[in-house]
């Protein structure tokens, strides 16, 4: 059994920002594209929260494919507009 990470005090900066978001958008891409919905929307949320807190220029250093997918099913699937989960 491998071991567990230590929680981190300092909250992230910089490249392991941009990092971190890349891979919880990745992540929510892998749980969408299996069929899990309701961890698609936690990774999302979490990966929503983080890059919201980038700058604009950190925002441009996110790939645009990421981006846009991050952006799509914000607006199309996790919206407002949508029929809350059970």
């Amino acid at each position: 059994m491998p071991a567990k990470k230590k929680p981190s005090d300092k909250p992230l900066t910089g490249a392991d920002l941009i990092k971190e978001v890349s891979r919880r958008i990745r992540a929510a891409r892998s749980l969408w594209d299996a069929h899990r919905n309701a961890a698609c929307r936690g990774e999302r949320t979490k990966a929503l929260a983080l890059y919201e807190t980038l700058s604009d220029a950190e925002k441009e250093k996110i790939p645009q494919e990421l981006r846009v997918w991050l952006r799509y099913r914000s607006e199309k699937y996790f919206g407002d507009g949508r029929t809350p989960p059970k």
